[in-house]
């Protein structure tokens, strides 16, 4: 692979869509190529109405369909950029599915992990930045929730743990971010944390 593979990650709330932007923007001023995208829908379209707007639905449907979505998103987006030499940004991939559906529905990680590698063919991001939120601020941002977001308060504090918990056992991919500071300062410690990294 030529290309670059990052992911941001976080509780709903965080502001990972708004960050991931930023940071596209930010490389893309330095003459990189960057492919930006997301999950769930990234792969499947209408998936994301699917499983955000839907009705209810088993964790292990929830999980297979994310896994449909993250399939054809991995063969169709992230590999063909990463061979042509792109950065891939990608707001999610399998780390949120570990943490909502593993950690948050307590579905098994080593299932969710057998599936997901023949899902990704493998694939893990170089980079995860982890937008780290309490899970009471990340409720309070929540304005109109989608059913994940719904779940609550313990829900969330389960997925926070399940993602600090993701990053302290690879601790080489993962960057935490304080998410709970502005704006501007969060996408400012995105920058000075992927400087290493650029060409």
């Amino acid at each position: 692979m030529k290309g670059f593979f990052l992911t941001l990650e976080g509780l709903d709330g965080s502001g990972k869509t708004t960050q991931a932007r930023l940071l596209a923007q930010f490389l893309e001023g330095k003459g990189i190529g960057v492919r930006l995208t997301h999950e769930p829908g990234g792969g499947l379209k209408g998936v994301r109405d699917l499983l955000l707007k839907g009705k209810t639905l088993s964790p292990e449907a929830e999980y297979l369909l994310f896994s449909a979505d993250r399939a054809e998103h991995v063969r169709k987006v992230i590999l063909p950029a990463l061979e042509e030499g792109h950065w891939v940004i990608s707001d999610r991939y399998l780390d949120s599915s570990l943490a909502y559906q593993g950690y948050g529905r307590g579905l098994s990680l080593s299932w969710l992990l057998e599936v997901a590698k023949e899902v990704t063919l493998g694939l893990k991001p170089h980079l995860t930045l982890l937008l780290d939120l309490p899970p009471e601020e990340a409720l309070r941002r929540v304005t109109a929730p989608d059913r994940l977001e719904g779940e609550g308060l313990d829900f969330f504090r389960r997925v926070r743990q399940g993602y600090l918990e993701l990053a302290q056992a690879e601790p080489e991919r993962f960057l935490i971010v304080d998410a709970a500071r502005p704006v501007e300062e969060v996408g400012a410690a995105i920058r000075s944390g992927i400087q290493r990294l650029l060409p």
